[in-house]
């Protein structure tokens, strides 16, 4: 029986997938896929569910242009397109590996929780959850070195907001990132059909850090709870994914915070 950890409104929707050969499971994936055997991307953007949509996608030229548009054209095709508010449409015990990178931030705290146990859910006894989120000891050290470097060097409080920014922004931010900078017309259009910021997800709801994260991860149930970097991982061959990698074996997310937890 599917424990129940989401509360019924989340599992409305879901319809349980029995996909056998489930080795990773990619959650809020965006553009960042992986190709590797045994991988399922999964997303819910507005982007994803207006590609999934012939004739919405070819009206895509009129309504955005230069770097929306590419970012639209870039999106793979190996994207299941689910809501995974409505919890995951995946049978107990039946994933070798979770990972998600900078997705538990934007959830309500107490959405937040009942998401780690969903996770664990669907994880395999002895399954590995991969957790990213920008970490924000690494954001608040910024901050502060920063106030020092302002002290010895005043011409530098010139640049001091954005190290409040880095802390702040996305969490206060009101509109889309892509609205604000469109004609009169189109951001009044986008902002009532697609919503405000906190709507769309792109809002930030809390902040983590490797104490708090692995408390988190404790009150769930997991166990072997470790911090890892971006090229180190429990789950074998972890870098040939390519999912916390750029084009140049660099770091995807810098300033993020790496953890993992067995089930």
């Amino acid at each position: 029986m599917k424990i129940d950890c989401f509360p019924r409104w989340f599992h409305a929707k879901i319809s349980v997938t029995n996909m056998a050969n489930i080795k990773l499971l990619n959650l809020g994936c965006g553009i960042k896929t992986s190709n590797k055997p045994g991988v399922t991307n999964i997303d819910w953007s507005f982007y994803l569910r207006i590609k999934k949509s012939k004739i919405l996608s070819s009206l895509t030229p009129l309504f955005l242009k230069g770097v929306r548009l590419e970012r639209f054209k870039s999106l793979p095709d190996n994207i299941m397109v689910h809501n995974l508010a409505n919890g995951m449409p995946f049978e107990n015990d039946s994933a070798d590996a979770v990972y998600h990178s900078h997705m538990l931030e934007h959830l309500d705290r107490e959405v937040a929780e009942k998401f780690l146990l969903e996770v664990k859910r669907v994880l395999k006894p002895g399954g590995i959850h991969r957790i990213v989120v920008p970490s924000f000891e690494v954001l608040c050290k910024a901050y502060v070195s920063h106030i020092a470097l302002c002290e010895s060097q005043p011409t530098e409080a010139q640049n001091h907001d954005k190290f409040i920014g880095d802390v702040l922004e996305q969490s206060v931010r009101k509109e889309g990132v892509g609205t604000c900078i469109q004609t009169p017309l189109k951001r009044f259009v986008e902002n009532l059909v697609v919503g405000d910021a906190r709507r769309r997800g792109e809002t930030h709801q809390w902040a983590y850090d490797r104490f708090s994260l692995k408390a988190k991860l404790e009150n769930a149930g997991y166990k072997e709870i470790i911090e890892q970097d971006y090229d180190t991982s429990l789950i074998p061959d972890w870098v040939e994914y390519g999912l916390d990698t750029d084009e140049n074996n660099a770091p995807y997310k810098p300033d993020s915070l790496y953890m993992e937890a067995r089930k």
